[in-house]
């Protein structure tokens, strides 16, 4: 069954650190981009935070997270990991991963998403 699961979510306070996780099954996850966007409470857009590409895993930050995340994947256990740093009450939100062929910026260019971690920073 194709899907992705993200997991590594929670309550931070700012300047705390997470490990987000999403592990993909039923596809060859070398084939693929793996996105993450999150969606800020009360926007129904999602935004994309960061992406690592298929193959030589190239990847991509928003502005508003450079410095502060970093994105792997580990192929053998078929899994994409966001570590962020320095977070900041802005970055609450719905986070999701999702598969695209190549890394965009673009939400319809994404066809599976997972169902989304909570990340929640306050004091």
């Amino acid at each position: 069954q194709l899907q992705v699961v993200e997991s590594g979510g929670g309550s931070v306070q700012p300047g705390g650190s997470l490990r987000l996780s999403c592990a993909a099954t039923g596809f060859t996850f070398d084939d693929y981009a793996i996105g993450w966007f999150r969606q800020a409470p009360g926007k129904e857009e999602r935004e994309g935070v960061s992406c690592i590409d298929r193959g030589d895993g190239g990847t991509y930050y928003a502005d508003s997270v450079k410095g502060r995340c970093t994105i792997s994947k580990d192929n053998a256990k078929n899994t994409v990991y966001l570590e962020m740093s320095s977070l900041k009450p802005e970055d609450t939100g719905i986070y999701y991963c999702a598969r695209s062929r190549r890394c965009s910026g673009s939400v319809p260019a994404y066809d599976y998403w997972g169902q989304g971690t909570q990340v929640t920073v306050s004091s």
